[in-house]
């Protein structure tokens, strides 16, 4: 499953980037987030890798961070692996004049029947959720909203 996700978010680039890339902030704008922990002596580099806990609704997710493609300000890719998803999210941002445009294109990869099923049955939850992430990190890049407050 694969789809392409952006919001115009009314910072310059630089300071786009840097809220984006600390993890401190991810919190503030990553609904759910319960935990992080770095796992690579090369933080926020390519070939680093962090650990994600997430609660969602009722259940915890735990997944992998993995840093393939790092050339800021341009762009950075990364994966994220959990129990029967692979996800490969590319990551472009561009000048607006003093704004910044945020271009995401995800593709998740399912092994097992049950999340194959769910992916068949709910793209569109997919879908919405990384839209939600973006919309929640414009909220917070642009007037310091954070959904810890939500």
């Amino acid at each position: 499953m694969k789809y392409t996700t952006e919001v115009v978010v009314n910072v310059p680039r630089d300071e786009f980037i840097e809220k984006m890339m600390a993890p401190e902030n991810m919190k503030h704008w990553q609904k759910g987030l319960l935990e992080f922990e770095q796992l690579s002596p090369n933080p926020g580099q390519e070939g680093a890798q962090m650990s994600l806990s997430y609660k969602m609704g009722k259940r915890q997710l735990s997944m992998v961070e993995t840093i393939i493609k790092k050339q800021l300000p341009e762009e950075m890719h990364m994966t994220y692996d959990t129990k029967g998803v692979h996800n490969i999210q590319k990551n472009y941002f561009r000048d607006e004049g003093d704004k910044t445009r945020w271009i995401s294109e995800t593709e998740f990869q399912f092994s097992g029947f049950g999340m194959k099923l769910m992916g068949l049955l709910m793209p569109g939850a997919f879908k919405k959720q990384s839209l939600a992430y973006m919309e929640d990190f414009k909220a917070f890049a642009e007037k310091g909203e954070s959904v810890l407050n939500n």
